[in-house]
Order: C-alpha cells, then structure tokens, then sequence
C-alpha cells in the first residue's frame, strides 16, 4: 500500500485497524488500598495514585522494557512476557511462549510457573488464543496465586505470593535509562531479575528455569537455537529476498551453574512444551546440545538451596540483534537513496556487529548500567510533588521504550505518533504531534536536536516549505502537500527551547539562517498581508485546514515571532520587522479573537489568496453536493468558529515549555483556560455525543473534550476529532493552568485522566490516541515545569523557578547532567546528581538569588 505524506493511509484505507489500535490497548498494573494521607487525593477504589497495582488494578498491565528505537518487549503486571516488538515493528499482541519457573523439590505440586494468576480478559477473544505458538499455549499451567505490580520507571516490580508454597518470590524488570546518555539507553538489552526468599522452616533444594519457543523463526529454513554462556540464542538466518526476517534473541544468566537445553524435545501437536513441563514438575534438569535446525525452543536451569529465610537473585539478561528491515517511507526529490541506506536500519547495528558483541557488552557493563538508571530513579521520586503528576509524568516516559520510537543507524531520532497493533501509526515524527511531547528535549536533548537538524534540512525546501512528516530513512522530501501551520511554527518555538537548554550558540549561528527562511515562509503563506495573524487556510494537527484566523494558531504565530526574534537579537540581526508583526497580531488576536471569556476563531474562505475551499489541495474533505449545499450556510466543512477549543491558546502554551514568556496577554490566556476547564472537562461522558472514537473516554468515564460550543455556534461538521478526549492535550491544559496559578484545576484534569489510566479496563502505561503509547501524551512533563517553574538556561546558566505550589523538590535535566532543584523558605538549592549543571543562581520573579 502506498504511504502518503499525510494520515490518508489511516483516515480512509485502514479505518477499521485504524480505530482498532487505539481502541485496545495493551496490559495492565496493580494497586494498594491504603487510606489516604489527609488532604491527599486519591482514585475511584481507593488505590493512591503513584502506588502498587494489585487486585482488579493488575488486570492490563504491560510494561515495556527496551531501548530508544531498538525495540521492546513487555512485562505485564502478572510477570508474563508480551508485546514482542523486536523486528521494527510494532507487535501489540504477540505474546510468545517464553516464561519462568520454579520447583521446589520434596514439596508437593511445588512446580510453579513464576507469574501470576492468567487475567480473565485474555480467555476469551485474544488472537491465536488457542494456538500453540502463542503465549496462551502456557496459561494453563500452575502459577502463583497473587501478583503486584509497582513501576519507579524504568523498573517494574512485582511481588507473587501462594500461601500453598514456602516461598517468596520477586520480580524486577528493567532496561538501562539514564538521561543524557542517549547511546545506553537505546541498547537493545532487558533484564528480568528473579529474587526468592525461602519462608519455611527448613532447608529448601529449588530449581529455577527459564523457557521459550524459538519467537525468532520466520521461515522454515535456517532457523536455531545456539549455545552461548549460561544461556541459548534463538535465532533466524537471512532468507533469500527477505534480509529483514534474520535475527537473534539470546536469554542468559550469569550464574555459573546454568544447565541449558538447547533442543527441546521434536514432535508433533504440544509435545515439546509437555515434555518440558514434564521436566518442571519432576524437579529436574535437562542438558541437550544443540542441533543444526528445527530446535522448538530453549531452557536453562538454575539448581540453587536456601536456608530458611535465606535470599536469592538470580539475574536473567536479554538481548536481541535485528540488524535490517524493509522500512521504507516516502520519495527522495531526486529519486536517489538516502545514505544510511535504502532501509531504516536501527542504531545499535552500528554498534554492534553481531549478538555475541551485544550480548558481551550487556554482561560486561550490567552493574554499571544498572547503578547509573537506578540514579536516575531515585532521583526523579525524591520529588514531593502531588503524586498524580508523578504518575502521569514517569507512565508516559514509557513511550521512549516503546516501538512509537526509532533511532536510524546514523544515529538520529525519527518516530511514529504511536503503535498500531502491527504497524507504526502515522509516520515521520510528525511535527504538529511532537510538538505537544516535552521530554525528549530535557532527557535526551541531542535527540532532540536531531530532530531539528531533519525539519530545517531534509524536510524543507529553499522556499521555506517545511513538510510535517520525515522520510525513513530520513531524506530530502518531496513537498507535495500542505505544510502544518501549528508543527512549522512551534518548530521554531523549539529551535529557541534547544538553544536555551543546550547552550550551544555555534549551533544556533549555523541554524538560524534556515529558521529565518522557515519564518518568512510562514509569513507569506499564512500571513500574506501581515496582519499579524494565521488567517489563510492553514493545516494543522486535527488533520484538516483551519480557514479564517484562529486563536490556536496565532498563538503560535506571536509565540514564533517572540522566540525569532530573541534568537535573532542574540545574533545581532535586525528583527524589528517581525517586531511589528508581534505587536499588530497581538492587538488583533486580544480584540477580534476574544469573546470576553475565551479565544475562537473567525471562519473566513473569501477574500483570500488561497482558492475557495472546494478547489483547495486537502484530503478527506471532499465536497458532495450535500457538503456544497452545507458550504453556502455554514462554511468549510471542520472548523471550530465559536467553540471553546482546549488547544485553543495552545501556541502560547509551547512558547513557556520553551522557557519564553507568554506571548498573550496572560489575563485572556488565564480566562480562557478556566474556560476550558469549566466547559470542557466532563467528570461522566454518559450523555455525551461523540460519533467519532469514543473508546479514548466514553460512559461514565471523565475527560477534557476537545471542543464544546457553551455560547451556541456547534458546526453541523466541525472540525474531525472535535468530540474526542486526547490525554496530550488534557497534560497540556493542566500545566498550563498551573503556570497561571490555577494548580487544582490542573490537577483536577490530571486526575481524570490517570482515573481511566487505572488498570481495570485499560494500561496504565499506554496512554493511546492513534495508536498505542501516542507521542502525544508526553506533554505531560510539561506538569513539572507548570507547577515549578523550573528550567535550566544554558545560556545563562542559570535555573529558573516560579513555584505555584510553595516550597517544593523536583527534578531537573539538562543537556550536561540531572538533579534535584528544591524551594524552600525563599532559599534555592541545587542537587546536582549525575553529570555537571554549571550554574551559581536562580532567577525567580525577576531577581537574581545566589543557589545554596
């Protein structure tokens, strides 16, 4: 099938498999039910946010462990193993047959695989159910009566309990994460570490073991389970005409009694999954080399003895190696292949040349690794603010784990919006969707800047014309469609964000003539007679052009304008044209925009340079006589006109992530925020009319609707996804109102949204829009800074702060290092705890304050 470089691919082919990505999600967590602490608030059921999920809460937990763009597989709350997504591509619902287990030898029915209970929502209609190549083949075997889940991102832990056995068992899954080393954290390395706790009252002599199918073979040729050190490599050689099929997936210990077989038994129907549960259950080992193809999987063992009360961990690494695949995205002008390749190859290929090599490495530099993350964790949870932020904030860095993300082999970031079951959804690290996604830019700040590196050179032309989505492998595009109005604007917003935080004034010399070409196309085309505002029809992230000026999109405009020109004074260019242009928007935005109490927009299609809406270059808005007849009454089909749009100051939001100061006069900015919260966050949508994807909140579930029309005007089609409720931008307009002091009602939005988030009926982890772990939702890091204040300026070197909360802990990364900022008492202070932050003071309200 042909890809587009819009969503038509999604929006008219694939409608169907479209909603399906974003309708089911993928597994779950658990929960403790505590009484809260007063004044704390806490979710339907009792479970405090930011706590252990356990009981109904652990019902669709998955929690990927991986790296940046290397692929993932996830840990679901009961400690099974799903969504094996190693191929560069997404696989939502692959759970292959590779599971743990434990025997207690002398104990009756003391074989156990180490997972808890199967959740009820799997039993019936999961795909290959019933297929002895899928995980289901295993769920019938014994398991662990209870499980609990708790995430300190980027570990997970879980706790299984069986009154009927003499054994504690707990499970830590976790990949390497340590933010500003972007190459650690885009290793293709998981690990699951086992830790048993003898509770009887005598000696116990266990075995543990790990098991899986060969899930690499793709073919029926070349395909085997190899040794290596205390473990085997399952593996699928190259078939001809099909590279991308070759791979390795090798599971190893490092415990030096490791007993591996490497063949299980061959035969027909379950045979070879029988007879190795027939090993389990006798307490015993198996011991067989391994042979030239066919084997059905692999298992090692681990015999170990403790005393009582005595403790065990034994460490379980996984990595994996798919150095190709037929990724392909999108024409080059010239027609010419890019030079990475005529396939996106991923990263670590350039890393490593083979799976012994990775492998090595993870074993070599596990501790390290590990001690480095564990850094970063406990300095992200020292923070004392409200423990739904936390939740929502570490949940969504998930998504960096996730098959959303990629890093092609030279090294640069390029993404999806989101997962679809098994396809990338909506390509090219869309720019109008990434702009929402606030933490790459802090964590991983020269991914970030990758990124800029693509808008400003392969995806813009000479003219200025900078399209939304990147080819992969990332190449020069062909520009033949709309730019996005919103994504083009707000990149600028970002190239002064990325300055700001790197620091690196060469880079912005070497950048701003490109920028300056990028603003002077947004001025012609959108703003051909320098109002000041976006008023020709402009595209943008609802899929569709805006026609007339809108209060979304000027906001960006002013919010380009303020950062082009500061990034200009720096370099000592003459800005004082777009100066003008600031002031004139600005005026008109504040005037003709504002009813009073919100920001709207003026639907205008005549009198325009553009042609009239019918001859326009879109898609999906095709004009049928009954649309013709609908145009002369109400205008262009999908607009908002008087609506209370969320995204509605939406630019002016990006322009304070971005550290610049708010470019709408902020009294109109606070009002039409309260606006929002007051007519567009429903605490049950049971009455409410959606006919487009309702599955994101829907009966007697709360969210913050995209649009409402609380004065009249309702389109009869306004603009598609208008009765949606996306979390990307619930976090957005729930920092936002904390910027402006209004933190409960910011956080009154954060909570409705993790309440659905609660791993009842979807995961806690996989915040989905188009698709799972949508980029979107990423702007819920934005909540650190919008209940803060704080951000390092590089520049400067200098942290700001602007608490709405009082005195208060947070973290904060930079491009050099991360640590804690605290307020307390009208002191700062800064922790610095991994890399270095040069900075001697904080500016708060204006004033210079030396850190303590």
């Amino acid at each position: 099938m042909k890809k587009s470089n819009n969503r038509r691919f999604f929006l008219k082919n694939i409608a169907v498999a479209y909603l399906g990505a974003a309708t089911i999600p993928a597994i779950a967590l658990a929960a403790k039910e505590e009484t809260p602490a007063p004044g704390e608030k806490k979710a339907p059921g009792d479970r405090r946010f930011n706590e252990a999920y356990n009981g109904k809460y652990n019902n669709r937990i998955a929690f990927p462990v991986g790296g940046i763009g290397a692929g993932m597989f996830c840990l679901e709350g009961t400690g099974a193993i799903s969504h094996m997504s190693v191929h560069h591509n997404p696989e939502m619902f692959y759970e292959p047959a590779m599971f743990a287990a434990i025997s207690i030898k002398g104990v009756p029915n003391g074989a156990r695989v180490l997972e808890g209970s199967v959740p009820n929502w799997k039993k019936f209609g999961q795909r290959d159910a019933g297929l002895g190549g899928t995980g289901g083949a295993t769920w019938g075997l014994p398991r662990f009566n209870e499980a609990t889940f708790n995430a300190r991102f980027p570990f997970a832990d879980i706790r299984l309990r069986d009154n009927a056995l003499p054994l504690q068992v707990s499970i830590k899954g976790w990949s390497p994460f340590t933010p500003g080393d972007e190459d650690h954290a885009s290793m293709p390395f998981g690990a699951l570490e086992y830790q048993f706790t003898n509770t009887g009252t005598k000696p116990e002599e266990y075995i543990f073991s790990y098991h899986a199918r060969n899930f690499m073979r793709q073919g029926d040729k070349g395909n085997s389970v190899a040794a290596m050190p205390q473990g085997f490599v399952l593996s699928q050689e190259a078939i001809p005409d099909a590279p991308e099929k070759k791979g390795a997936f090798a599971i190893f210990t490092t415990e030096p009694s490791t007993i591996v077989d490497h063949c299980w038994f061959r035969g027909a129907w379950f045979d070879p999954l029988t007879m190795v549960w027939n090993t389990v259950k006798a307490g015993e080992t198996r011991d067989a080399a391994p042979v030239e193809k066919d084997a059905p999987g692999g298992s090692l063992y681990v015999p170990f003895r403790l005393q009582p009360g005595e403790k065990k961990v034994i460490r379980l690494m996984m990595t994996w190696y798919v150095p190709d695949s037929k990724l392909h995205i999108g024409d080059s002008p010239g027609g010419g292949t890019p030079a990475t390749g005529k396939y996106y190859k991923p990263w670590y290929s350039s890393r490593f040349k083979d799976i012994t090599e990775a492998a090595a490495y993870w074993s070599g530099h596990y501790d390290e690794l590990h001690r480095q993350t564990s850094l970063f964790t406990n300095t992200f949870y020292k923070s004392t603010l409200p423990p739904e932020v936390l939740e929502a904030v570490a949940a969504n860095l998930t998504i960096l784990k996730s098959a959303t993300v990629m890093r092609q082999y030279d090294g640069r970031f390029w993404c999806w919006e989101g997962s679809g079951d098994n396809w990338g959804s909506c390509h090219g690290t869309c720019t109008h969707v990434w702009n929402y996604a606030q933490a790459v830019p802090h964590l991983f700040p020269a991914l970030e800047r990758s990124l800029r590196h693509t808008e400003f050179h392969e995806n813009q032309n000479t003219e200025g014309h900078q399209g939304f989505r990147a080819n992969i492998p990332i190449s020069p595009l062909v520009h033949n469609f709309h730019s996005a109005a919103d994504g083009q604007l707000g990149g600028i917003m970002k190239m002064y964000r990325d300055w700001r935080i790197s620091g690196d004034h060469d880079w912005l010399k070497q950048m701003f003539p490109l920028v300056k070409v990028s603003m002077d196309y947004c001025i012609r085309t959108w703003d051909p007679k320098r109002k000041g505002i976006v008023e020709e029809p402009h595209h943008n992230t609802y899929d569709i052009e805006f026609w007339g000026p809108t209060g979304m999109c000027t906001s960006f405009y002013l919010g380009a304008l303020t950062a082009f020109t500061a990034m200009g004074g720096a370099l000592g260019e003459d800005v004082s044209a777009y100066q003008s242009l600031y002031a004139k928007g600005k005026q008109y935005l504040e005037t003709e925009l504002y009813n009073g109490e919100y920001f709207i927009q003026q639907i205008k299609w005549t009198d325009l340079q553009a042609p009239d809406p019918v001859k326009a270059q879109s898609f999906s808005t095709q004009y049928s006589p009954e649309a013709l007849a609908l145009l002369k009454k109400e205008g262009p089909k999908y607009q908002y006109g008087t609506g209370c749009l969320s995204d509605g100051v939406l630019g002016s939001w990006i322009a304070r992530v971005c550290g610049l100061p708010e470019p709408v006069d902020t009294a109109k900015t606070k009002s039409h925020l309260l606006a929002v919260h007051k007519y567009n966050l429903k605490k049950d949508l049971q009455q409410h009319e959606n006919p487009q994807r309702s599955t994101y909140a829907l009966g007697h579930e709360g969210g913050l609707l995209l649009c409402s029309w609380p004065k009249g005007g309702m389109l009869s089609l306004p603009f598609v996804y208008s009765n949606e409720v996306w979390t990307g931008i619930e976090y957005q307009v729930a920092s936002h109102l904390m910027f402006q002091g209004e933190v409960e009602k910011g956080l009154d939005i954060v909570r409705t949204c993790r309440e659905r988030y609660d791993g009842t009926v979807r995961n806690p982890f996989n915040e989905y829009e188009c698709g799972h772990w949508y980029a979107r939702a990423m702007s819920s890091y934005g909540l650190l800074q919008g209940l803060t204040g704080v951000r390092y300026d590089a520049v400067d070197k200098a942290i700001h702060i602007d608490s709405k909360i009082g005195d208060f802990s947070s973290f904060l990364a930079t491009d050099k290092g991360f640590g804690t900022v605290s307020w307390k008492k009208g002191v700062p202070s800064l922790t610095v705890a991994y890399g270095t932050i040069p900075a001697v003071h904080a500016i708060v309200g204006g004033k210079t304050i030396p850190l303590a």
